[in-house]
């Protein structure tokens, strides 16, 4: 299947490119996503018409990510979950559970653009998370995880 990019995709192309894809992959991620047309004679035509929009919104979002990401300059993440005496965690700490904290620290992350390279984050202390906030711009945040102070029983 041969698609025309409407914005940039990472390991795939940028605005414009028409590339080869498989069915499943166009008919069920780009193609409903907005983020590519079927590379039809009209579609190409239509796709030149619009070209300088498509790539002056681009900017904009590049533009927005960069902003985005000298705003988490230095910005550093603390979580507070319960966790045993050994410092594993009773559960675990994902990318919504991230992206949470962000936003009550003050920073819009959406939950998708939380990427964590060791899968759902499961013991106290440092971690270093990764915020993928455009396909040019990533950042990457420190994550302490503070076990709970748990009640005395007695």
């Amino acid at each position: 299947m041969e698609v025309i990019l409407l914005q940039k995709i990472a390991n795939l192309g940028d605005i414009g490119d028409r590339v080869k894809v498989k069915p499943g992959f166009g008919r069920n991620y780009l193609l409903p996503g907005g983020k590519a047309t079927l590379a039809t004679a009209e579609n190409i035509a239509r796709f030149e018409s619009r070209r300088a929009e498509l790539e002056a919104r681009a900017a904009a979002d590049l533009t927005s990510a960069q902003a985005r990401a000298a705003a988490l300059e230095g910005f550093k993440l603390s979580i507070t979950a319960k966790a045993g005496s050994e410092g594993k965690l009773f559960g675990s700490i994902g990318t919504a559970d991230i992206a949470e904290a962000c936003q009550k620290a003050g920073h819009v992350i959406e939950r998708a653009e939380v990427r964590l390279p060791g899968g759902p984050i499961r013991a106290v202390g440092e971690h270093l998370i990764s915020l993928h906030l455009h396909s040019d711009v990533n950042v990457e945040v420190p994550l302490t995880v503070v076990a709970e102070e748990a009640a005395a029983s007695g």
